[in-house]
């Protein structure tokens, strides 16, 4: 029977998740340097260019990730950044509706949106703004 399980892909996909899962911290950074690089596309938007040294731009670039806090709780991650909340990501594989690492917007400050997910944390493929989750088309 576990043979059986192994040959149709369902063991591997878990494993697979597990190790993938494993590295939530390292994909949260990741995230947090997506919406780095989009702050860095607005900051630098139109005639703008380059920020001058001491400006408010450059000064809010250099201190990007100071200004991003992480708060782990068991169903959610809640993303805050400078006293506002982001988003939220799922930390929990028991969620009836979402995966864990699925993005979530917030609906407050402490609680998402469960209407959908914006993307996944896991994927590579999901699109943020440094605002806050996309909404929905």
């Amino acid at each position: 029977m576990l043979k059986n399980l192994t040959d149709s892909g369902i063991r591997v996909y878990y494993v697979y998740r597990m190790r993938k899962e494993g590295n939530m911290q390292e994909q949260i950074q990741t995230l947090i340097g997506k919406m780095k690089d989009d702050y860095i596309k607005f900051a630098t938007a139109g005639n703008r260019g380059t920020p001058a040294e001491g400006s408010y731009f450059a000064e809010s670039i250099a201190n990007f990730e100071d200004n991003v806090s992480v708060k782990y709780g068991q169903k959610y991650v809640k993303i805050i950044r400078e006293n506002s909340v982001w988003g939220f990501i799922v930390n929990t594989d028991n969620d009836k509706v979402f995966k864990k690492g699925d993005i979530l917007k917030a609906a407050g400050w402490n609680a998402p949106a469960r209407n959908a997910a914006r993307g996944n944390i896991y994927d590579d493929d999901y699109y943020i703004q440094w605002t806050g989750p996309l909404y929905l088309k």
